[in-house]
This record gives C-alpha cells, structure tokens and sequence, in this order.
C-alpha cells in the first residue's frame, strides 16, 4: 500500500513537471507575440507622424500653385 502511494505520488509530480513546462512555452509564446504585435501596430505610427506632414506640405505646395 504504501509503495503504490509512493508510485502514484511520483507519476503526479512528473505530470505537474510536465504541465509547468508546457505552461511557461505558452507565456512566453503569449510574450512574443504580444510583443511583436505593438511593434507592429506602433513602428507605422511612428512612420506616419513624419510621412503625413511631409505629404501634406507637398499637397498644400501644389495647392498654391
């Protein structure tokens, strides 16, 4: 009896082994991807504020022409 505790105690630490180490693949799966999508969504922001007064000075220069 108590060797089959024993048995069944280490199988459940190797599962909740296994669980922590699939757990912290996804966070830092879930962080990559978090990441790149605001470097993404932010770097052509960035691109805009300087593209959109340029066109618009180019726009506004033809305008008066």
């Amino acid at each position: 009896m108590e060797q089959e505790l024993s048995e069944r105690l280490r199988v459940l630490e190797a599962k909740i082994d296994a669980t922590f180490v699939s757990a912290e693949k996804t966070r830092k799966y879930f962080l990559t991807i978090i990441i790149v999508s605001v470097v993404a969504f932010v770097l052509p922001l960035i691109g805009l504020a300087f593209a959109v007064p340029a066109m618009l000075s180019s726009y506004s220069e033809l305008l008066t022409l």
